[in-house]
Order: structure tokens, then sequence, then C-alpha cells
């Protein structure tokens, strides 16, 4: 096994937080509130979401792929009409072999960390906007870029108290800031349409959809990943600590010749309402 973030660090981790939350979190709110704010990108809500996705059939020798994506969500009051929400993406990765020459990798990607200004007291329709960074703290080669990256992100969704439907999308783009170092220069977009339809008393029962469509501008065709499906999702409690749970497949309609033709996605979101 390569070096790289060893589960017992990540188990150590998701320990602290859930000792933390235990201390901390309360459930004054409706399952069904705690799910649409759950699924508000924007939403005035520290949270940290464990999204596991497993890429099947990925590489030349069709190998399972997983990425581990730990994402804390830290909103922090401008005034008492901004909010900037920020959120940290790491991902921690398995990479199959990609060849016979080249044995698996498993370590960490890239960071990416936006910052989104949005309304604090927003109308039923929602947005945020701003910077988004990735930072090169991939472990090997395999598993990222070594340049720095800048881009912008937009948010926009519909979320309104009587409506089921919780519906938007997250777009982004990052450029490489530099061209000199392991990988090259890159620019890299992503389009994340989502559709929650939270059953009524259902408490907190959901059905989503939210494929991640993917862009590379510099490869020389074949530059999409386009994934169809979708998934359920509820709302649990571990004593007051509010948990949301999801699991989804996707199926790549459009993808590269060595892109993953499936993708699995469990996540477990720990949710701290204010």
């Amino acid at each position: 096994m390569q070096s790289g973030i060893r589960p017992w660090i990540v188990a150590t981790a998701l320990a602290a937080t859930l000792l933390l939350a235990a201390m901390h979190a309360h459930a004054e709110l409706s399952a069904e509130e705690l799910a649409k704010l759950a699924q508000n990108p924007v939403g005035n809500l520290i949270s940290v979401p464990f999204q596991n996705n497993t890429n099947l059939n990925f590489g030349p020798e069709g190998g399972t792929q997983n990425i581990l994506n730990i994402q804390p969500v830290i909103p922090i009051e401008v005034d008492k009409d901004w909010n900037i929400i920020t959120r940290t993406i790491l991902p921690i990765i398995w990479m199959p072999a990609l060849s016979p020459e080249i044995g698996s990798k498993n370590g960490t990607g890239n960071i990416e960390f936006s910052a989104l200004l949005s309304p604090a007291n927003p109308g039923h329709w929602i947005w945020g906007a701003g910077p988004i960074f990735q930072l090169p703290t991939n472990s090997s080669a395999e598993l990222g870029n070594k340049n720095w990256g800048f881009g912008p992100e937009f948010v926009v969704l519909h979320l309104e108290h009587d409506d089921p439907w919780v519906y938007g999308a997250i777009v982004n783009n990052i450029w490489s800031l530099t061209s000199n170092k392991q990988g090259g220069s890159y620019s890299s977009g992503l389009i994340q349409p989502f559709a929650n339809y939270n059953v009524p008393d259902g408490d907190g029962l959901y059905f989503t959809s939210s494929p991640i469509l993917t862009v590379d501008w510099n490869a020389n065709g074949q530059r999409w990943t386009v994934p169809l499906g979708g998934g359920v999702g509820k709302i649990f409690h571990l004593g007051k600590l509010p948990v949301n749970t999801q699991i989804s497949a996707y199926y790549n309609a459009v993808k590269p010749d060595f892109g993953a033709n499936w993708q699995i996605r469990a996540q477990v979101q720990l949710m701290f309402p204010k």
C-alpha cells in the first residue's frame, strides 16, 4: 500500500467530529426542514458531509476507483444581510492499477476551497457566487496536479416552505495559475444540477438526483462526462445530532474511453443547525 492518509486518521477525525456534535447539536427543526436545509448548498448551516464515490470499470485495466470526499461547510456571517459560505473538499483516493507498470495508489487528491457570498434572508430563489481555489495537495502524480488553480463558482436554487421540491444547480470552472509543475496546465468545468423531492409526512425521506457533469477543456476530444441517475435520502438522528444520509447510482452516458461506466455514491452528512 502506498503512503497517504491512513484509515485511522480519518476514523479519528470522524470520532472527534461526532463527539463535538454530541456536545453541541440540537434538533429543533422537523425532519423535512432539516432535509431541505441539507439540500441547500448555501444554507446557513455548519455541516460535515462524508461523500464516498465508487467508480466502476475505471481506467485501462477496468478497475474500481474509490474517492472519499470530506467536505466541511462553514458559514461566516458578514452582517445581517450577507453570509459567506465556505466549503473545503478533501478527496481521499484509492486508485486502481492503470497498467502492468503502474500499480494501485492511495492518498490525497487536490483540495478545493470555495467561498460564496449569499444573501442572509433570501426569497424562494437563492443564490451564491464567489471564487473557488484548487490546492496542489495530491500525494502522488496519479492522484492530481501540482499547479495551483482558481476560478468562479455559482449556485442558484429554488426552495419554498410549502413546496416539496428543492432544485437548482452548481457551476464552476477552474483554470491553472501555473503550468510548469507536475500535470501541466488545466481548465476543468463542473455542472451539478440537482432536484430533490421531499416526501410529505415522510419524516425526512426524499428522492434525489444530483449528477456531476465534468468537462476537461484541454482534452483533444472526449472532454465530457455526463452521468444520469438518482437515489434516495433520509434524515436520521444520533441522539440529538441530525444526520443526512443518501445513496444513489449514476450511469455515465457520455464519458472518455477510460472513464468509469457507473458511479455508486453514498453520503453521510453531520448537521449542526443553529
